[in-house]
């Protein structure tokens, strides 16, 4: 029997949700599904998009669950170090080598961090690079995706990530990474890794619980403490470089932005606070420039050069360490390398 007009209208919202569903699924195992396609999805209107927000509300909603798993020395403890390694290869890897090339590393590393990087669900390292190049081109101008000074605080901090239109990844931006295959199955199954990360983290909680007792840690403590809680500082230390580091802080540098220096973002990030400087050099494997400024991040990938797992980190130019005290782009060649020399003595 044909269906009717008044049964297609009462199936629409059925067809609907199935049409959402599917989608989600899709995108699950493929970030790079648009049924809409990518031109029409990036030409949209800046909204928050609710299906888009569901995974950030899912984050910080699991951090409930420390009502019922409680809390052990074992749990928070794992935590913690799971937020330090975690935002190292978020801060060392996906930005200063994905984003802005600041070193040199095998591909076996390069994969290895990447896959790091990417249960700290801030999606593909692909992704990622590309919307930080972006930012980089447009820093604090009104194509700027999450520019404080553009948009305010809310929308730099985490609502253009729930925006539909700055899901797609902009290959044009990476062509340099979109080569390696194993990146490009990590971007585009960017889902993958963290499903995997909480399922491991239950498991060594569970064992632990077996097989020593006495650290008073369970699998739920684990998978609690260790992806919902861990991950949602992490997600926020490193927004706030977006929505805090271009307006509270002090300007080294005259940029064309209003990128600022901070201590405190800094100790958060393990280095990202001292983005005024990052934004006059981008591409120095080191953000804080001087001894004084603290810089875990830079620190951690000089350990790494001298075991030999990358090399070829970028230094400062002495131009602008010239241009910081004062001397401007034009000072002169001696007092240029006299600076230097002094700056770099905190580089070796």
């Amino acid at each position: 029997m044909p269906m009717t007009k008044s049964d297609n209208k009462a199936l629409a919202p059925f067809k609907w949700v199935w049409k959402q569903l599917r989608t989600t699924a899709i995108q699950l195992v493929n970030s790079d599904y648009y049924p809409q396609g990518q031109k029409a999805l990036v030409e949209a209107e800046d909204k928050i998009d609710i299906k888009r927000s569901l995974s950030f509300v899912f984050l910080h909603v699991g951090c409930i669950g420390l009502i019922w798993v409680g809390w052990s020395w074992t749990a928070v403890i794992a935590a913690v170090l799971l937020y330090v390694v975690r935002m190292f290869a978020i801060t060392a890897f996906y930005h200063r080598y994905f984003s802005h090339k600041s070193f040199k590393t095998s591909r076996f590393m390069q994969f290895m961090m990447a896959v790091l990087g990417n249960s700290a669900m801030q999606r593909g390292p692909l992704w990622w690079a590309a919307v930080h190049r972006h930012h980089h081109i447009h820093s604090d101008h009104e194509e700027d995706k999450h520019s404080p000074v553009q948009h305010g605080f809310w929308w730099a901090h985490i609502g253009w990530l729930t925006s539909d239109r700055n899901f797609p990844t902009d290959y044009t931006r990476v062509r340099d990474l979109s080569k390696f295959k194993e990146l490009m199955f990590l971007n585009r199954c960017d889902q993958a890794v963290p499903i995997l990360y909480g399922i491991v983290l239950w498991l060594v909680g569970w064992g632990l619980q077996v097989w020593f007792p006495g650290l008073g840690v369970t699998g739920g403590q684990m998978f609690v403490w260790g992806f919902f809680v861990s991950t949602v500082f992490l997600l926020h230390g490193t927004l706030f470089i977006n929505s805090l580091a271009h307006v509270f802080g002090k300007r080294r540098f005259q940029t064309d932005d209003d990128s600022r220096n901070s201590l405190l973002l800094a100790l958060i990030t393990l280095g990202e606070g001292w983005h005024n400087n990052h934004h006059r050099y981008s591409h120095s494997a080191r953000q804080g420039f001087y001894w004084w400024e603290i810089d875990i991040s830079y620190y951690t990938l000089k350990m790494m050069s001298w075991m030999g797992l990358i090399w070829d980190l970028k230094r400062v130019p002495y131009a602008v360490y010239a241009e910081a005290a004062g001397r401007g782009k034009a000072a002169d060649a001696a007092e240029d390398e006299a600076i230097y020399t002094a700056g770099m003595r905190e580089s070796a």
